[in-house]
């Protein structure tokens, strides 16, 4: 029988036990495990009767496998019978190892008490999600400017717009730095690649022409040796390519689009613009009223459970860069940070994160949701058709926790769909 004990706020003792049977299991597996590495004389190795290894060594040899080999199910089993919503990874500790079991105990911290009461009629800000003329002419030079015919320029110095091949190197105080160099770099001006005025003292620039570029590196830099230092180039301009873009005309919209008119293109490209702006509203809608939930509740959060989103945050980001195929690491000496740095720029919305989540747990349960069988086959499906595994499949390998957590998704769902509906445009 398990039980559980307050220590403190959010925190409690669960003391379990492993009975003489299921711990003689654990004993047996720990020395298969072990008897190859214990040796006694007259005996080959591998093949001393346990007995005599505990008179030998003493029983103690083989606790600590035997203990890893129960603890799993043994803890897995107490956390459900006692229903301890545990939050953080368990501090074990052993209270008693004997012939007749083990006696176990540990610390966690538990989801916290959230009261709630003010979440309907909260307040957000609404945007205007009017497309310009302006965006809408931006989408469209970008995508004629991929279509540009590229071309050598011999008969003029170099223009915004440009692809200007430059070998470089840089100085502080007239020292070079490091990674301030390059050779044959292929530079658009006016794409803001470099820091702050470096292409605009390029525009002009002849073919062979050695030139001085003084910048100012922005205060927040991500190299801090560099950061809010004056810095001068010398720069040499190899070559000038130029690009003629086509014009926008009924034969470039039927040539190169799904269209046959630049009205239909246009109006097209203004309807997926609108479309992003809409979802993009909704998207800080729902942030902002996640945000102020949080604020609402009253709720205090165990440290770990920020923690563990900021894991789960960092994780997400980790695999993003090994998708485009640039490991983690790589990435962070390119931008001079460090994993810690990373994290802690992911707390304050990991924070927002879980008070938001934990205030919509809670309005589920007051507001009593629950979700149909129909309602949980939905999702199953629609996981299915993202995840591209056939829902047979899937429903084989999903277990009866992953079920109920997938519930407790779609409830939380339903409790923010609420607060959506009720919410009012702040004035």
């Amino acid at each position: 029988m398990s039980t559980v004990e307050a220590l403190e706020k959010n925190k409690v003792k669960i003391t379990f036990s492993v009975d003489a049977a299921r711990f003689e299991e654990g004993m047996e597996h720990s020395y298969k495990k072990n008897r190859n590495q214990l040796s006694l004389q007259g005996f080959r190795k591998g093949k001393v009767p346990r007995k005599m290894l505990e008179i030998a060594y003493g029983k103690e040899v083989f606790y600590e496998d035997a203990v890893n080999f129960v603890l799993p199910d043994a803890y897995e089993t107490a956390v459900k019978e006692t229903e301890t919503k545990v939050v953080s990874r368990p501090e074990i500790d052993i209270e008693k190892i004997d012939d007749e079991g083990v006696v176990f105990t540990a610390e966690v911290f538990v989801k916290p008490e959230v009261k709630i009461e003010n979440y309907k009629g909260l307040k957000y800000l609404s945007e205007d999600t009017t497309v310009t003329d302006e965006e809408v002419n931006a989408v469209v030079d970008a995508e004629r400017s991929k279509q540009a015919r590229i071309f050598d320029v011999t008969d003029r110095n170099a223009e915004t717009g440009d692809t200007v091949n430059i070998d470089f190197k840089g100085y502080i105080d007239d020292v070079p730095f490091e990674g301030g160099e390059g050779a044959s770099f292929d530079l658009e001006l006016g794409s803001h690649t470099f820091i702050d005025n470096f292409e605009d003292q390029i525009v002009g620039a002849p073919i062979g022409s050695e030139l001085v570029v003084n910048v100012t590196f922005p205060e927040n830099y991500g190299a801090p040796d560099l950061a809010g230092k004056p810095a001068k180039f010398e720069v040499k301009v190899n070559s000038i390519k130029g690009k003629e873009i086509p014009e926008l005309d009924d034969e470039y919209v039927s040539d190169t689009t799904e269209f046959e008119s630049v009205d239909e293109y246009l109006t097209d490209v203004r309807a997926k613009l609108t479309m992003n702006k809409v979802t993009e509203a909704d998207n800080r809608k729902r942030e902002q009223l996640i945000e102020e939930l949080g604020d609402v509740a009253e709720i205090d959060v165990p440290e770990c459970m920020y923690d563990n989103e900021v894991d789960k945050m960092f994780e997400n980001f980790a695999n993003s860069l090994r998708y485009r195929g640039l490991p983690v690491e790589q990435h962070l000496q390119m931008i001079n940070q460090t994993e810690d740095a990373i994290k802690d720029s992911f707390r304050e919305q990991a924070e927002k994160q879980v008070k938001g989540r934990l205030a919509l747990e809670k309005i589920a349960e007051i507001e009593a949701f629950e979700i149909t069988e129909e309602e949980l086959d939905n999702e199953i499906d629609r996981i299915a058709k993202e995840s591209m595994i056939e829902k047979e499949k899937l429903l084989q390998i999903m277990s009866i926790d992953e079920k109920e957590s997938l519930k407790d998704d779609l409830k939380v769902q339903k409790a923010l769909d609420l607060v959506l509906s009720e919410a009012v445009v702040s004035e």
